[in-house]
Protein backbone atom coordinates (compact mmCIF):
# COMPACT_ATOMS: atom_id res chain seq x y z
CA UNK A 1 0.00 0.00 0.00
CA UNK A 2 0.88 3.40 -1.20
CA UNK A 3 2.36 5.95 1.99
CA UNK A 4 -0.18 8.40 3.01
CA UNK A 5 0.26 12.23 1.00
CA UNK A 6 -0.78 14.91 3.84
CA UNK A 7 -1.13 18.31 3.93
CA UNK A 8 -0.34 20.56 6.86
CA UNK A 9 -1.45 24.31 6.95
CA UNK A 10 0.85 26.66 9.21
CA UNK A 11 -0.83 30.00 10.16
CA UNK A 12 1.03 33.58 9.70
CA UNK A 13 1.26 36.71 11.88
CA UNK A 14 -2.21 36.31 13.45
CA UNK A 15 -1.57 32.79 14.11
CA UNK A 16 -4.32 31.28 16.27
CA UNK A 17 -4.99 27.91 14.50
CA UNK A 18 -7.50 26.67 16.40
CA UNK A 19 -9.03 28.81 19.10
CA UNK A 20 -11.98 27.79 20.98
CA UNK A 21 -14.38 27.63 17.61
CA UNK A 22 -12.14 30.85 16.06
CA UNK A 23 -11.07 28.75 13.00
CA UNK A 24 -7.86 30.50 11.01
CA UNK A 25 -7.82 27.84 8.17
CA UNK A 26 -11.39 26.57 8.84
CA UNK A 27 -12.54 27.40 5.21
CA UNK A 28 -9.85 26.22 3.31
CA UNK A 29 -9.24 22.70 5.39
CA UNK A 30 -12.93 22.18 4.38
CA UNK A 31 -12.04 22.43 0.62
CA UNK A 32 -8.84 20.71 0.92
CA UNK A 33 -10.77 17.51 2.20
CA UNK A 34 -13.69 17.89 -0.32
CA UNK A 35 -10.97 18.41 -2.25
CA UNK A 36 -7.99 16.47 -1.49
CA UNK A 37 -9.22 12.77 -2.51
CA UNK A 38 -10.25 13.64 -6.60
CA UNK A 39 -6.10 14.50 -6.57
CA UNK A 40 -4.85 11.66 -4.73
CA UNK A 41 -4.21 13.60 -1.70
CA UNK A 42 -5.55 11.07 0.70
CA UNK A 43 -3.45 11.61 4.26
CA UNK A 44 -4.47 14.18 6.83
CA UNK A 45 -4.93 17.73 6.61
CA UNK A 46 -3.44 19.11 10.02
CA UNK A 47 -3.54 22.58 11.05
CA UNK A 48 0.09 23.96 13.27
CA UNK A 49 -0.91 25.08 16.57
CA UNK A 50 2.09 27.83 16.45
CA UNK A 51 2.53 30.96 18.74
CA UNK A 52 1.47 33.92 16.53
CA UNK A 53 3.92 36.49 17.01
CA UNK A 54 7.35 34.12 18.07
CA UNK A 55 10.67 34.38 15.95
CA UNK A 56 10.75 32.50 13.13
CA UNK A 57 13.03 29.47 14.78
CA UNK A 58 10.68 29.33 17.35
CA UNK A 59 7.76 28.96 14.47
CA UNK A 60 10.28 26.64 12.70
CA UNK A 61 10.54 24.69 15.82
CA UNK A 62 6.74 24.30 16.45
CA UNK A 63 6.41 22.94 12.53
CA UNK A 64 9.33 20.53 12.98
CA UNK A 65 7.61 18.85 16.36
CA UNK A 66 4.35 19.07 14.90
CA UNK A 67 5.22 17.16 11.67
CA UNK A 68 7.34 15.11 13.43
CA UNK A 69 4.03 13.62 15.65
CA UNK A 70 2.27 13.38 12.54
CA UNK A 71 4.94 11.25 10.52
CA UNK A 72 5.41 8.77 13.85
CA UNK A 73 1.78 8.82 13.34
CA UNK A 74 1.34 7.75 9.89
CA UNK A 75 4.67 7.78 7.96
CA UNK A 76 4.13 8.90 4.45
CA UNK A 77 4.94 12.26 2.49
CA UNK A 78 3.90 16.10 3.31
CA UNK A 79 3.27 18.78 1.48
CA UNK A 80 2.95 22.19 3.43
CA UNK A 81 0.90 25.29 3.21
CA UNK A 82 1.78 28.59 4.91
CA UNK A 83 -0.04 31.48 4.84
CA UNK A 84 1.62 34.65 5.30
CA UNK A 85 4.70 34.81 7.85
CA UNK A 86 3.46 30.65 8.05
CA UNK A 87 5.52 30.53 4.23
CA UNK A 88 8.35 31.57 5.95
CA UNK A 89 8.48 28.67 8.49
CA UNK A 90 7.93 25.76 6.16
CA UNK A 91 11.02 27.74 4.15
CA UNK A 92 13.21 27.80 7.05
CA UNK A 93 12.46 24.38 8.00
CA UNK A 94 13.46 23.11 4.50
CA UNK A 95 16.65 24.98 4.38
CA UNK A 96 19.30 22.14 4.27
CA UNK A 97 21.15 21.89 7.34
CA UNK A 98 19.20 24.21 9.49
CA UNK A 99 19.36 24.31 13.75
CA UNK A 100 16.30 24.78 15.04
CA UNK A 101 15.73 25.57 19.53
CA UNK A 102 13.86 22.06 19.46
CA UNK A 103 15.22 18.49 20.22
CA UNK A 104 13.09 16.83 16.70
CA UNK A 105 15.10 16.49 13.39
CA UNK A 106 14.28 19.10 10.76
CA UNK A 107 16.17 16.88 7.93
CA UNK A 108 14.08 14.39 8.55
CA UNK A 109 11.17 16.41 8.50
CA UNK A 110 12.50 18.27 5.40
CA UNK A 111 13.15 14.76 3.83
CA UNK A 112 9.53 14.06 3.95
CA UNK A 113 8.04 17.02 2.23
CA UNK A 114 7.13 16.93 -0.90
CA UNK A 115 5.94 20.47 -1.57
CA UNK A 116 5.94 24.17 -0.35
CA UNK A 117 3.47 26.13 -0.96
CA UNK A 118 3.32 30.06 0.02
CA UNK A 119 0.60 31.99 0.35
CA UNK A 120 0.64 36.02 0.83
CA UNK A 121 4.16 35.52 2.39
CA UNK A 122 6.32 38.71 2.83
CA UNK A 123 9.34 36.72 1.40
CA UNK A 124 11.08 40.48 1.00
CA UNK A 125 9.13 41.85 3.98
CA UNK A 126 6.70 44.22 4.52
CA UNK A 127 6.95 47.95 5.56
CA UNK A 128 3.82 47.27 8.43
CA UNK A 129 6.37 44.87 10.00
CA UNK A 130 8.36 48.22 10.88
CA UNK A 131 5.46 49.86 12.36
CA UNK A 132 4.98 47.07 14.66
CA UNK A 133 7.93 47.21 16.32
CA UNK A 134 7.29 50.57 18.29
CA UNK A 135 5.84 49.99 21.64
CA UNK A 136 2.46 51.41 20.08
CA UNK A 137 2.67 49.38 17.32
CA UNK A 138 2.67 46.06 19.95
CA UNK A 139 0.03 47.64 21.62
CA UNK A 140 -1.66 47.59 17.85
CA UNK A 141 -0.85 44.26 16.82
CA UNK A 142 -2.21 42.92 20.40
CA UNK A 143 -5.70 44.93 19.32
CA UNK A 144 -5.53 43.92 16.10
CA UNK A 145 -5.26 40.48 16.93
CA UNK A 146 -8.44 40.81 18.98
CA UNK A 147 -10.54 42.92 16.01
CA UNK A 148 -9.69 39.64 13.78
CA UNK A 149 -10.98 37.07 16.56
CA UNK A 150 -14.40 39.02 16.99
CA UNK A 151 -14.69 39.45 13.27
CA UNK A 152 -14.54 35.90 12.85
CA UNK A 153 -16.72 35.18 15.58
CA UNK A 154 -19.49 37.50 15.56
CA UNK A 155 -19.56 38.70 11.83
CA UNK A 156 -19.38 42.48 12.19
CA UNK A 157 -17.11 44.68 15.07
CA UNK A 158 -18.64 47.40 16.67
CA UNK A 159 -18.92 50.16 14.71
CA UNK A 160 -17.65 52.37 17.70
CA UNK A 161 -14.28 50.19 18.11
CA UNK A 162 -13.42 50.23 14.18
CA UNK A 163 -13.66 54.13 14.15
CA UNK A 164 -11.47 54.25 16.84
CA UNK A 165 -9.24 52.26 15.16
CA UNK A 166 -8.73 53.24 12.12
CA UNK A 167 -8.47 56.58 13.69
CA UNK A 168 -5.36 55.58 15.39
CA UNK A 169 -4.05 53.84 12.35
CA UNK A 170 -4.17 56.37 10.00
CA UNK A 171 -2.65 59.05 12.31
CA UNK A 172 -0.01 56.15 13.42
CA UNK A 173 1.08 57.65 16.80
CA UNK A 174 0.11 56.87 20.23
CA UNK A 175 -3.12 57.93 21.83
CA UNK A 176 -4.22 59.42 24.87
CA UNK A 177 -3.62 57.25 27.90
CA UNK A 178 -6.01 54.07 28.66
CA UNK A 179 -7.46 54.27 24.65
CA UNK A 180 -6.24 51.11 23.73
CA UNK A 181 -7.38 49.81 26.79
CA UNK A 182 -10.81 51.18 26.45
CA UNK A 183 -11.07 49.26 23.25
CA UNK A 184 -9.77 46.16 24.30
CA UNK A 185 -11.89 45.91 26.85
CA UNK A 186 -14.90 46.98 25.01
CA UNK A 187 -14.09 43.89 22.16
CA UNK A 188 -13.16 41.32 25.03
CA UNK A 189 -16.95 41.66 27.31
CA UNK A 190 -18.06 40.12 24.26
CA UNK A 191 -16.89 36.90 25.27
CA UNK A 192 -17.27 35.11 28.10
CA UNK A 193 -16.38 32.07 30.26
CA UNK A 194 -13.85 29.46 28.78
CA UNK A 195 -14.01 31.41 25.24
CA UNK A 196 -12.86 34.71 27.07
CA UNK A 197 -9.76 32.73 29.19
CA UNK A 198 -8.64 31.18 25.62
CA UNK A 199 -8.81 34.94 23.53
CA UNK A 200 -7.01 36.44 26.98
CA UNK A 201 -4.36 33.46 27.13
CA UNK A 202 -3.65 33.81 23.14
CA UNK A 203 -3.64 37.69 23.52
CA UNK A 204 -1.00 37.25 26.75
CA UNK A 205 1.22 35.28 24.39
CA UNK A 206 1.17 38.00 21.71
CA UNK A 207 1.76 40.69 24.37
CA UNK A 208 5.17 38.98 25.89
CA UNK A 209 6.85 37.29 22.68
CA UNK A 210 6.78 39.62 19.28
CA UNK A 211 10.12 38.10 18.10
CA UNK A 212 8.19 37.86 14.88
CA UNK A 213 7.63 41.66 13.84
CA UNK A 214 10.92 43.19 13.69
CA UNK A 215 12.23 39.83 11.49
CA UNK A 216 9.55 40.67 8.81
CA UNK A 217 11.08 43.71 7.77
CA UNK A 218 12.46 44.35 4.71
CA UNK A 219 15.79 44.56 5.72
CA UNK A 220 15.75 41.30 7.92
CA UNK A 221 14.25 39.46 5.39
CA UNK A 222 17.19 40.04 3.00
CA UNK A 223 19.04 38.40 5.74
CA UNK A 224 16.91 35.60 5.73
CA UNK A 225 17.19 35.35 1.89
CA UNK A 226 20.30 34.87 1.87
CA UNK A 227 21.10 32.21 4.50
CA UNK A 228 17.76 30.28 3.35
CA UNK A 229 18.67 28.72 0.60
CA UNK A 230 15.82 26.30 -1.28
CA UNK A 231 16.01 23.14 -0.86
CA UNK A 232 17.01 20.84 -4.11
CA UNK A 233 14.62 18.87 -6.06
CA UNK A 234 11.61 20.60 -3.45
CA UNK A 235 9.31 21.97 -5.45
CA UNK A 236 8.44 25.53 -4.42
CA UNK A 237 5.00 27.26 -5.51
CA UNK A 238 3.36 31.01 -4.83
CA UNK A 239 -0.09 32.45 -4.30
CA UNK A 240 0.47 36.01 -4.34
CA UNK A 241 -2.61 38.59 -3.71
CA UNK A 242 -3.41 42.54 -4.54
CA UNK A 243 -5.84 44.71 -3.73
CA UNK A 244 -7.41 47.37 -5.42
CA UNK A 245 -5.42 50.68 -3.82
CA UNK A 246 -7.79 52.96 -1.99
CA UNK A 247 -10.08 55.38 -4.12
CA UNK A 248 -13.64 56.71 -4.26
CA UNK A 249 -14.30 53.11 -6.57
CA UNK A 250 -13.07 51.30 -3.34
CA UNK A 251 -15.00 53.59 -1.13
CA UNK A 252 -18.08 53.19 -3.84
CA UNK A 253 -18.06 49.64 -3.85
CA UNK A 254 -18.09 49.20 0.60
CA UNK A 255 -21.17 50.18 0.05
CA UNK A 256 -23.30 53.04 2.39
CA UNK A 257 -23.49 51.15 5.63
CA UNK A 258 -21.56 52.79 7.98
CA UNK A 259 -19.87 49.23 9.84
CA UNK A 260 -18.81 48.64 5.82
CA UNK A 261 -17.22 52.08 5.33
CA UNK A 262 -15.67 52.19 8.95
CA UNK A 263 -13.85 48.89 8.40
CA UNK A 264 -12.58 50.36 4.98
CA UNK A 265 -11.29 52.93 6.34
CA UNK A 266 -9.35 50.50 8.50
CA UNK A 267 -7.97 48.65 5.64
CA UNK A 268 -6.79 52.08 4.14
CA UNK A 269 -4.62 52.88 6.89
CA UNK A 270 -3.24 49.15 6.59
CA UNK A 271 -2.88 49.79 2.94
CA UNK A 272 -0.85 52.92 3.28
CA UNK A 273 1.24 51.13 6.06
CA UNK A 274 2.30 48.74 3.81
CA UNK A 275 2.90 50.60 0.51
CA UNK A 276 6.18 52.08 1.87
CA UNK A 277 8.27 49.01 -0.18
CA UNK A 278 11.44 50.35 -1.48
CA UNK A 279 12.04 49.24 -4.93
CA UNK A 280 15.36 48.03 -4.19
CA UNK A 281 14.14 45.75 -1.87
CA UNK A 282 11.84 43.67 -4.01
CA UNK A 283 12.68 39.95 -6.15
CA UNK A 284 14.24 39.99 -9.34
CA UNK A 285 10.98 38.58 -11.62
CA UNK A 286 11.40 35.43 -14.19
CA UNK A 287 9.44 35.75 -17.40
CA UNK A 288 6.82 32.98 -16.19
CA UNK A 289 6.13 35.50 -13.19
CA UNK A 290 5.76 38.65 -14.96
CA UNK A 291 3.21 36.67 -17.48
CA UNK A 292 1.14 35.39 -14.76
CA UNK A 293 0.97 38.90 -13.03
CA UNK A 294 -0.05 40.41 -16.23
CA UNK A 295 -2.85 37.81 -17.00
CA UNK A 296 -3.83 37.90 -13.05
CA UNK A 297 -3.81 42.10 -12.88
CA UNK A 298 -3.34 43.11 -16.58
CA UNK A 299 0.23 44.44 -15.73
CA UNK A 300 2.74 44.04 -13.44
CA UNK A 301 2.17 45.39 -10.20
CA UNK A 302 4.51 48.44 -9.22
CA UNK A 303 5.85 48.22 -5.71
CA UNK A 304 3.34 50.13 -3.26
CA UNK A 305 0.91 47.15 -4.47
CA UNK A 306 -0.15 45.12 -1.39
CA UNK A 307 -3.21 43.15 -0.45
CA UNK A 308 -3.37 45.48 3.26
CA UNK A 309 -0.63 43.49 4.88
CA UNK A 310 2.40 42.38 2.43
CA UNK A 311 3.54 43.83 -0.66
CA UNK A 312 2.42 41.96 -3.61
CA UNK A 313 5.70 41.75 -5.51
CA UNK A 314 7.17 40.60 -2.16
CA UNK A 315 5.03 37.46 -2.08
CA UNK A 316 6.34 35.94 -5.33
CA UNK A 317 8.99 33.27 -4.92
CA UNK A 318 9.07 29.59 -7.05
CA UNK A 319 6.54 28.86 -9.19
CA UNK A 320 3.58 31.38 -9.70
CA UNK A 321 0.10 29.05 -8.91
CA UNK A 322 -2.04 31.77 -8.63
CA UNK A 323 -2.33 35.41 -8.14
CA UNK A 324 -5.84 37.45 -7.62
CA UNK A 325 -7.24 40.33 -6.40
CA UNK A 326 -8.17 39.74 -2.52
CA UNK A 327 -6.82 41.45 0.50
CA UNK A 328 -4.77 39.32 3.04
CA UNK A 329 -7.28 37.20 4.62
CA UNK A 330 -9.96 36.82 1.86
CA UNK A 331 -7.73 33.45 0.74
CA UNK A 332 -8.14 32.16 4.05
CA UNK A 333 -11.85 32.42 3.38
CA UNK A 334 -12.66 34.94 5.25
CA UNK A 335 -14.28 37.68 3.02
CA UNK A 336 -18.53 38.00 2.82
CA UNK A 337 -20.16 35.37 2.15
CA UNK A 338 -23.28 34.85 4.89
CA UNK A 339 -25.35 32.83 2.84
CA UNK A 340 -22.79 29.94 2.78
CA UNK A 341 -23.22 27.20 5.29
CA UNK A 342 -20.81 27.46 7.31
CA UNK A 343 -20.75 31.16 6.54
CA UNK A 344 -17.99 33.71 5.38
CA UNK A 345 -16.85 36.17 7.42
CA UNK A 346 -14.96 39.40 6.38
CA UNK A 347 -12.22 41.13 8.67
CA UNK A 348 -12.52 44.34 7.30
CA UNK A 349 -14.07 45.74 3.57
CA UNK A 350 -11.57 46.14 1.07
CA UNK A 351 -13.73 46.40 -2.28
CA UNK A 352 -11.70 43.15 -3.46
CA UNK A 353 -14.50 41.39 -4.53
CA UNK A 354 -13.46 38.03 -3.74
CA UNK A 355 -15.62 35.58 -3.21
CA UNK A 356 -16.62 32.08 -3.06
CA UNK A 357 -15.87 30.70 -6.72
CA UNK A 358 -12.69 32.71 -6.56
CA UNK A 359 -11.75 30.72 -3.29
CA UNK A 360 -12.32 27.34 -4.89
CA UNK A 361 -10.75 28.27 -8.07
CA UNK A 362 -7.69 29.35 -5.93
CA UNK A 363 -7.35 26.29 -3.52
CA UNK A 364 -7.67 23.96 -6.98
CA UNK A 365 -4.90 25.45 -8.36
CA UNK A 366 -2.87 25.00 -5.37
CA UNK A 367 -3.97 21.51 -5.04
CA UNK A 368 -3.58 20.31 -8.58
CA UNK A 369 0.11 21.45 -7.94
CA UNK A 370 0.63 19.77 -4.67
CA UNK A 371 -0.75 16.31 -6.74
CA UNK A 372 1.10 16.93 -10.02
CA UNK A 373 4.24 14.60 -10.77
CA UNK A 374 6.19 17.56 -10.71
CA UNK A 375 5.32 18.22 -6.89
Amino acid sequence: MASPHHVVLVPGFFGFANLGDFTYFGHVRDLLLDLGPRFGLDGEVEVVLTEPTASLPRRAAILCEALTRLLDRSPGQVSLIGHSSGGLDARLLCTPGVTLPTGADPERCARSVRALVTVSTPHHGTPLAQAFSSMFGQQMLRLLSLTTIHALRTGRLPLSAVLRLAGLLRFGRAPPSGVLDQIYKQLLADFSGERRRAVEAFLSDVRSDQGLAGQLTPASMEMLNASAEDRPGLPYGCVVTQASPPSWKSLLAAGISPYAQSTHALFVALYRFSAGMPAGWLPRLTGPHVDGLRRAYGRVPPPAANDGIVPTLSQVRGRLLHATWADHHDVLGHFHGPTHVPPHFDWVVSGSGFDRLRFETLWEDVTGFLASPGA
